[in-house]
């Protein structure tokens, strides 16, 4: 991957290293009511172990993490990550035998900084992800899956061009150890022009 496809004028996305863990402790601390409905681990034991996860991720081929950091002052602003990278078995007799890149992921574990939030930064993630996946995989689908009960969460994915595919019931375990619900969200290949030109005009309204 070229470090250009991951730079915005607003923040850059790095690949995740153990070396971020003490600046993404400090992006989390104190955020707790924000991340009522996300899982974003609170101090340095917690988040080297998300951070240890995430990598092992990337080593299975599973997942790609990144951190978000600012263009302005190097600050780290909080987390994403490419996950459930999937290959499909195409056959020989298909014009997809022999392709490398995946064919389905899904974009979350997202979270961000207070201080960050409705500022345009994740237009911007959303925007580079997605470009990424669509213009240099080439996926056939991107899924965005969030508790139910997380509204502004909902509303920023439905805001990207997402379309709701309805909830999956006792999906996982919840960010407040409960079992909850999830709503799955998904931008196919054809959809991306419209939803690119969606989020240019956006990134454009925050300049």
């Amino acid at each position: 991957m070229e470090n250009k496809q991951w730079i915005g004028n607003k923040i850059r996305l790095e690949p995740l290293e153990l070396i971020h863990t003490e600046g993404l402790t400090l992006a989390a601390e104190g955020n707790q009511e924000l991340f009522r409905w996300t899982v974003v681990p609170q101090g340095v034991e917690a988040m080297t172990q998300y951070v240890q996860s995430a990598i092992e991720q990337r080593n299975a081929g599973t997942g790609l993490p990144f951190v978000i950091i600012s263009n302005d002052d190097g600050a780290i602003k909080g987390s994403t990550r490419f996950w459930n990278i999937a290959y499909w078995p195409w056959p020989s007799q298909t014009p997809e035998f022999g392709r490398t890149a995946p064919d389905v992921c899904e974009i979350g574990h997202t979270w961000l900084t207070a201080s960050a939030v409705k500022t345009g930064i994740n237009t911007e993630v959303k925007f580079l992800m997605l470009k990424y996946a669509f213009q240099y995989w080439k996926v056939w689908r991107v899924n965005f899956t969030t508790d139910v009960r997380n509204q502004q969460s909902r509303t920023a994915i439905e805001r990207l061009g997402a379309k709701f595919e309805g909830v999956i019931r006792a999906e996982r375990m919840g960010a407040d150890f409960t079992v909850r619900d999830s709503a799955r969200f998904s931008i196919l290949l054809s959809e991306w022009s419209e939803v690119e030109a969606r989020l240019q005009n956006y990134m454009q309204s925050y300049n």
